[in-house]
């Protein structure tokens, strides 16, 4: 029997979605036209730990936290903005997010602990605004019904998750064929709207036991003083209210298993479309599902660049120097050979002639 965790019962609870996310007025958006992501092509560069010193090469993003339900730069998270990197190697995707704020942590209550979350479009009519934007009913929507507009969500809430640790996709919640993560709550959901909200593998007409978590990630925080790893019994991992910067690291494949319209696939050479959300206790107050923060108030474009071009890209730059110096050894070795041969074409005309008529 699958067993959700008390975050997870808030994630998937009609009743409560219902309320927390009504809004005040009608919605309007003034999105930034500039906003985008590149993910590159740079394998073999990304360990999954939380850390964020292999990502310094790294192009990102940095976007201001704005409150999801009213995006009022007034009442932006005044703790700093996020900025979002990604990357690829071919076969999987790498996101890092990284974003300022006093060191927080209750062990067991996720919702008096910082937590992300990554959405991205998978159907063609999934809006940004009311998760995908099915107009159904928490009675009423089926695969069917909201066919089209389906949204893949991973969602890390980090009070059971120790710091430096991977969580994410199991083999005991997959083979139970669901999106859950029953260790440390990094979950693979999809979404119709706020209120029909699943984690992968369940539906209101009945469970599909062919999916799973094809997620992974970690966190740290900057003002922890070891960086040879933590256990749980370490906790609580730093002095609460120490100032510095959370880093949240995920991957997942670029193409999943998924049958059931659930997962985002992504394409090297295209754009896909997502968005990011920070949950954070603001002055200790327990943060409510829909009393988040986004890196905008529509998607963000992915950029998923070619091995190839980043390649050439890479060539013209960093690698310019040593092609270069290959290129001109290659020069010199080429004029020496010519002047060997030349040398013994010379010595072999230049032979005194013996006449060879006495032999």
């Amino acid at each position: 029997m699958l067993r959700l965790q008390p975050i997870l019962l808030l994630l998937l609870s009609g009743s409560t979605l219902v309320r927390s996310h009504e809004e005040s007025g009608e919605w309007s958006c003034e999105s930034d036209s500039e906003a985008r992501v590149p993910a590159q092509y740079r394998p073999g560069l990304v360990t999954l730990d939380g850390h964020a010193d292999d990502w310094k090469d790294v192009n990102g993003f940095e976007f201001s936290l704005l409150p999801a339900l009213d995006p009022d730069a007034e009442n932006a998270y005044s703790g700093g903005k996020m900025t979002v990197k990604a990357l690829h190697d071919g076969q999987d995707m790498y996101f890092l997010l990284q974003v300022k704020g006093d060191y927080v942590y209750s062990k067991g209550i996720g919702n008096k602990c910082p937590s992300v979350a990554l959405m991205f479009q998978v159907g063609d009519s999934a809006t940004y605004h009311n998760m995908g934007g099915c107009k159904e009913s928490p009675d009423t929507c089926t695969s069917k019904s909201c066919r089209g507009y389906e949204v893949d969500i991973m969602h890390f809430s980090i009070g059971n998750a120790v710091p430096g640790r991977l969580y994410g996709g199991n083999t005991l919640d997959n083979i139970e064929g669901n999106g859950g993560d029953r260790y440390g709550h990094l979950v693979d959901v999809y979404s119709w709207n706020p209120h029909c909200r699943n984690l992968d593998g369940i539906s209101p007409s009945g469970n599909d036991s062919s999916a799973q978590n094809d997620w992974k990630g970690a966190w740290w925080h900057d003002s922890f003083t070891t960086h040879s790893g933590f256990v749980e019994a370490d906790n609580p991992y730093g002095t609460s209210g120490q100032k510095g910067t959370y880093y949240f690291e995920f991957s997942r494949p670029l193409r999943t298993m998924d049958r059931l319209q659930q997962d985002v696939q992504f394409s090297i050479g295209q754009s896909s479309k997502f968005s990011a959300a920070f949950w954070y206790p603001v002055d200790g107050n327990p943060w409510h599902g829909s009393a988040h923060y986004t890196v905008g108030c529509d998607w963000v474009p992915l950029d998923i660049s070619s091995g190839s071009s980043a390649l050439s890209k890479s060539a013209s730059g960093d690698s310019w120097d040593a092609a270069s110096a290959f290129a001109l050894l290659l020069s010199v070795v080429s004029l020496c050979l010519s002047a060997i041969v030349g040398y013994r074409s010379f010595k072999a005309k230049s032979i005194a002639f013996s006449p060879i008529d006495h032999l």
